[in-house]
């Protein structure tokens, strides 16, 4: 029999492609805002003049992000500012989407008031475009510049793995943080996986970290029930949930 070259090919329906184009698209739109993005940093332009959104930072699974949607960050960001004074800082730990909307809420703020200072912690280098950003590794919990310790008044962090080594090892980040002040003067909120709630509440309990009844929403969706964890502080935005 004589041999025929025959190469298998997968063809793809109309509706596989379109989607494929579709997703091509959206990626390449999210590339150019943040090449634009970038651009203005290099070229040192004021970026706290801008209204800034996190759709220039297309999510990568494979890093185990998952944004806030924009309610949830500022829900978030408004709990952290509140009551906040120009000597404070406020740490933000693997939550870019909550920098983001701190960022806007103080952006928009009037340039002669005097405001608390942010500090971010992230994996993601993409971040290094503002100036408060540090590379953060979960896994060296304080490798990170020195003046950071004890800077801190106020922290939300979203450790990235619900496991017990990600959340102690953030916890360990937490305490490096904080200034060393008085349990009742820090403000923590923590965002992890309800499964996490014994561990997290244990570990953070010499600040009082209790179950708050707020879900927050990411904006595509999360398989994993999520909770909001909090000290306790006053906000109208949340009770605290039953204790099991």
């Amino acid at each position: 029999m004589a041999g025929q070259d025959s190469d298998d090919e997968i063809v793809l329906s109309s509706s596989a492609l379109d989607a494929l184009k579709e997703f091509y698209a959206e990626r390449d739109a999210r590339q150019e805002q943040f090449a634009k993005l970038q651009a203005k940093a290099e070229e040192q332009h004021d970026l706290q003049q801008q209204k800034l959104s996190m759709e220039a930072f297309g999510e990568d699974w494979n890093e185990s992000q998952f944004w806030y949607s924009d309610e949830t960050a500022n829900f978030l960001a408004k709990q952290l500012l509140l009551n906040a004074t120009p000597d404070m800082t406020i740490g933000v730990v693997s939550a870019p989407s909550v920098f983001v909307a701190l960022k806007n809420i103080l952006n928009a703020a009037s340039p002669e008031e005097r405001k608390p200072k942010l500090i971010l912690l992230e994996h993601d280098n993409r971040f290094a475009v503002f100036p408060e950003f540090s590379f953060y590794d979960f896994a060296q919990p304080t490798k990170l510049p020195a003046h950071l310790k004890s800077s801190c008044d106020r922290i939300i962090c979203d450790p990235p793995f619900l496991s017990e080594d990600c959340q102690t090892k953030a916890a360990i980040t937490v305490n490096w943080l904080f200034k060393p002040t008085a349990a009742d003067d820090k403000k923590l909120i923590v965002c992890t996986g309800e499964r996490m709630e014994p561990l997290v509440t244990w570990l953070y309990k010499s600040v009082g970290l209790r179950t708050t009844d707020y879900d927050p929403v990411h904006a595509r969706g999360l398989s994993n029930e999520f909770y909001c964890y909090a000290n306790s502080f006053e906000s109208l935005g949340w009770k605290w949930r039953e204790e099991k």
